[in-house]
């Protein structure tokens, strides 16, 4: 993630918990899915997102299973737990209304 894009605490888990709302991927996949929902304007790099994966899986929103992805290799695939999507529908929510917050603060004039 470059600097001029630097993402909020907390966000880059309610990114990756969203991305996985759309169907279980590999590491790199999420990576993918976040740059495409993002219209290419956030760009996770693999050394932030992998511990985040670490951490949603260690607090239960995560579960993961080894496969074999599109290319043949092993991979260890994220899909989000029942817990997750609460998470996810908890995080949006707060999230929308910091956003409205936020939006009616920079328009004040």
């Amino acid at each position: 993630m470059t600097d001029s894009h630097a993402l909020l605490p907390g966000t880059l888990e309610l990114l990756i918990l969203k991305a996985l709302s759309l169907g279980e991927q590999h590491g790199y996949g999420v990576l993918l899915r976040v740059e495409q929902l993002t219209g290419g304007t956030l760009i996770i790099e693999q050394g932030a997102l992998y511990p985040a994966l670490h951490r949603l899986e260690h607090r239960g929103f995560v579960d993961t299973e080894w496969g074999t992805s599109d290319n043949n290799r092993r991979a260890k695939f994220y899909r989000l737990t029942s817990t997750g999507r609460r998470q996810l529908k908890t995080e949006t929510g707060r999230w929308n209304s910091i956003a409205l917050a936020m939006t009616s603060a920079l328009k004040a004039t």
